[in-house]
């Protein structure tokens, strides 16, 4: 990746409070930006970022992406916009479908309006693999935000932003992660849970997310879908090696069966021969 990409450019964060926004923004200092805008709409968040923020070049606003006017003025004069608010749990989702349309639908399509009328050149949106084929609130709207900054893309002729998509996996020690929750449990002397043994997940760490999504933002030009290839995990094997390196027995694990709006197999990508696929030893482009 080019070391010029970030260098003093304007650069805003929405969900930037978050494990993946928060990341990017660290990510970013060492390029030497001009101005980091770190968006979110947690209030005490906000007070202590402020209060002990690691650069004076971070910015921080309180705003929503589901109100266009509380995020348009922000993006005045933004170079690049990393796109990563959303209700991101499954359950929550599915309990609030409404409010995660409001979100992760809706809410892009501010962001995308507000990239298009400030100028923005290029806007990085984070999807996940849950959004493959989905049977869940949580991935249908990441997916249907998917499709419209792909149709946005379609579009490059009218506007001069361009436009790039991230799908990620499950996010090893991000906020709400299963490692950070089986953590709490055996802080709690409780026994970790495991919803069923047999299912399979995608894992990646955080870093690995941050690279991914700067080499999104190197060639991203037309709505390209970027997914890091990424192992399949069957979740008994992970919960036994996890509890073998925190040193505990395989007898610390408790099935909880499966919760509403669980697959039992995540995909990465849906091979119905519609779409071109390219790819390398590190990623598949769609």
């Amino acid at each position: 990746m080019s070391e010029y990409l970030f260098r003093g450019k304007n650069i805003c964060v929405t969900g930037g409070l978050g494990s993946i926004g928060g990341e990017i923004v660290r990510g970013l200092l060492q390029f030497k930006p001009n101005k980091i805008v770190v968006i979110d709409n947690r209030e005490t968040e906000i007070f202590y970022s402020k209060m002990y923020s690691p650069s004076p070049k971070i910015k921080y606003e309180i705003a929503d992406v589901r109100n266009y006017d509380s995020i348009e003025h922000i993006f005045r004069n933004i170079d690049v916009v990393f796109h990563c608010a959303a209700l991101k749990h499954v359950p929550i989702c599915e309990d609030v479908p409404l409010e995660a349309i409001s979100t992760n639908v809706l809410g892009t399509k501010n962001v995308i309006d507000a990239c298009i009328n400030n100028n923005v050149d290029k806007m990085i949106f984070i999807s996940t693999d849950k959004a493959a084929n989905p049977i869940n609130v949580m991935g249908a709207t990441k997916l249907l935000a998917e499709k419209t900054i792909a149709a946005m893309a379609t579009k490059k002729k009218d506007i001069k932003t361009k436009f790039g998509i991230v799908r990620f996996g499950n996010v090893l020690y991000s906020r709400g992660s299963v490692l950070e929750i089986w953590n709490r449990q055996l802080l709690d002397g409780e026994k970790i849970h495991l919803t069923d043994g047999a299912m399979t997940r995608f894992f990646m760490s955080i870093p690995e997310c941050v690279h991914l999504i700067f080499t999104c933002t190197e060639f991203a030009e037309d709505g390209e879908l970027f997914i890091l290839k990424m192992p399949s995990v069957k979740m008994d094997d992970f919960a036994k090696a996890y509890l073998q390196v925190k040193g505990f027995s395989d007898d610390r694990i408790k099935i909880t069966g499966m919760r509403k709006g669980e697959k039992m197999h995540e995909q990465l990508l849906v091979g119905d021969g519609s779409s071109k696929i390219v790819e390398n030893e590190k990623f598949f482009i769609n």
